[in-house]
């Protein structure tokens, strides 16, 4: 079963930290897909219904604090998963979306065509990428995991929930992991994952990762 102690290991105390990708926007739509970064955009219709499914499945884990990204498609998507815990969401600077400087609301075609090295880079080599007037993974992964960094220290041995954006959840991963950021495209994160990530001892164990199920199971992935 993952999460379950080695024998005779033994027990000391433990943070949870759940990990949470946020529902669907209109920019999140195949072909139609657009790099979003800081652009402040909302749940459409199936990510209300993908938020509401995730809400269900985190029911089985009792948290005690909803942190998330201020921008709206985060926010509301915490709302939706704290509304059941009557929790308030506490909104996390940290866990904003990356900076994508000039090509924030291109489509992948659209910021192939205006620099082809750089996309290309982006896709082989994306710790080597500095988004032109924007961030570098090593910018979001240095914020993110001092934002972590302060929950833990103020949460300790409770269950909390952290949502946030595609790039940003794969960067937490990484550094939770122990891997850099080359690693980064080796780590999928769908719409509304679930990842889990145990803290004990100021040890790291990765319990889930990318749980997506319970969209399929509700219907909501449709």
């Amino acid at each position: 079963m993952a999460g379950q102690k080695p024998p005779g290991r033994e027990v000391t105390s433990l943070t949870r930290l759940i990990i949470v990708r946020h529902g669907r926007t209109a920019w999140n739509e195949g072909q139609e897909e657009r790099l979003r970064g800081r652009a402040d955009l909302d749940l459409d219709e199936a990510g209300l219904r993908q938020a509401a499914a995730t809400a269900a499945r985190l029911n089985r884990w009792a948290a005690g604090a909803v942190y998330a990204s201020p921008l709206k498609r985060a926010m509301r998507t915490a709302e939706i998963l704290a509304g059941p815990r009557g929790l308030p969401v506490q909104p996390l600077d940290g866990l904003v979306d990356i900076d994508y400087g000039r090509w924030q609301g291109l489509s992948l075609s659209e910021a192939e065509a205006d620099d082809p090295e750089l996309y290309g880079l982006w896709l082989r080599s994306p710790h080597q990428v500095t988004f032109p007037g924007g961030e570098s993974l090593e910018q979001v992964r240095n914020r993110a995991a001092a934002a972590v960094e302060t929950v833990l220290a103020s949460r300790p041995e409770q269950t909390v929930v952290l949502v946030s954006h595609k790039v940003v959840c794969r960067i937490l991963l990484c550094h939770l992991l122990g891997v850099d950021n080359s690693h980064f495209w080796q780590i999928q994160q769908g719409l509304c994952a679930i990842n889990i990530v145990d803290i004990e001892s100021d040890s790291p164990l990765v319990v889930l990762l990318n749980d997506t199920c319970h969209l399929k199971e509700s219907g909501a992935d449709r």
